[in-house]
């Protein structure tokens, strides 16, 4: 289910510390700043139970939802920096201090990072009683409805959220947006058919559409997934500047010693933990703006910016 799982040296690392250090002697808790069922926190278990064994303490997830994500971060960067309290994230951490004012911490300062986890593809997905059958009717029922269709995200500055401003910018239409404390509950209305469409992660979604309970119009990548291998690429349906790939990294509060996390390379240049990004501050709820939803980074991006990708997640390449 999930794309590019990488453990690596991130895993390497501290296991080998451990024996070194007697790190850890005690369970290890991991925050998620959204709500359970959703992806980040799918990745979070899946993650936590393959770190247990080369750590041998249990790793605890912790759920802590709120609007865009932000009070997990805020809650590890004032955690003791000993390496028993880390965070689960994904290009939030990049675009967060963007989307709000003051969100209570800086992504660039307040983190060691840790890691890159994964990298997956989104989905269109729309409730199962949507009349259209493929993309093309699709967008022909958005322009039909534009005044009363609706798009459930999982708050400002989640992966859902991003990929439907850059939906809109594509198909040049601002519709009516419904934020949530989560992919979880956004689902579960998506599901029940009180909102109409979201565009979420393969991680949430391929259950629900192999299981017939949505109906999907497309993924994000540039090629087919293996999980959905008969979904077309809205590419190659023609929809162009659709293009979004969602990263999850591991973060520790700063201070935390090397044999705690995994040491990054030598470099010469800032380490800096997030992709700096110039994005226009969003407001809850309400219509999109038709700017562009993405912005290039920095070819040669530094260890935090996993993979060197947009603010939405994008490879810089594609």
């Amino acid at each position: 289910m999930l794309q590019k799982l990488v453990l690596g040296s991130a895993l390497v690392a501290i296991a080998t510390a451990a024996l070194a250090q007697d790190y850890p002697t005690r369970s290890v808790t991991m925050m998620v700043p959204y709500a359970a069922g959703g992806p980040t926190d799918t990745v979070a278990r899946v993650l936590a139970q393959a770190m247990t064994k080369p750590l041998g303490q249990t790793v605890i997830v912790e759920n802590r939802p709120s609007a865009g994500g932000i009070i997990a971060p805020q809650l590890v960067k004032t955690a003791k920096p000993d390496g028993y309290t880390i965070l689960i994230h994904h290009i939030g951490m990049a675009t967060i201090p963007t989307l709000y004012r003051n969100p209570g911490f800086n992504p660039q300062t307040d983190f060691e990072f840790i890691g890159l986890v994964n990298e997956v593809p989104m989905t269109i997905i729309a409730k199962a009683s949507m009349p259209a059958k493929n993309l093309t009717e699709f967008l022909a029922y958005i322009k039909a409805n534009k005044d009363k269709i609706t798009y459930a995200n999982a708050g400002i500055g989640a992966a859902s959220h991003l990929c439907g401003m850059l939906f809109m910018s594509a198909i040049q239409t601002d519709l009516l947006t419904i934020p949530y404390k989560g992919t979880g509950p956004a689902m579960n209305d998506l599901v029940g058919g009180q909102v109409d469409f979201m565009c979420d992660q393969t991680t949430s979604t391929t259950g629900q559409i192999k299981g017939g309970k949505v109906k999907v119009y497309g993924v994000t990548s540039k090629t087919r997934v293996s999980s959905l291998p008969d979904v077309p690429t809205l590419d190659e349906q023609g929809l162009k500047g659709a293009d979004v790939a969602i990263w999850h990294g591991l973060y520790a509060p700063k201070g935390t010693p090397s044999w705690a996390r995994s040491p990054s390379p030598p470099t010469s240049r800032p380490r800096r933990r997030c992709s700096s990004t110039s994005r226009r501050r969003s407001t809850s709820g309400g219509r999109s703006s038709k700017r562009p939803a993405s912005t290039p980074t920095e070819k040669n991006a530094p260890p935090g910016n996993p993979a060197g990708q947009t603010a939405l997640g994008g490879e810089t390449s594609a």
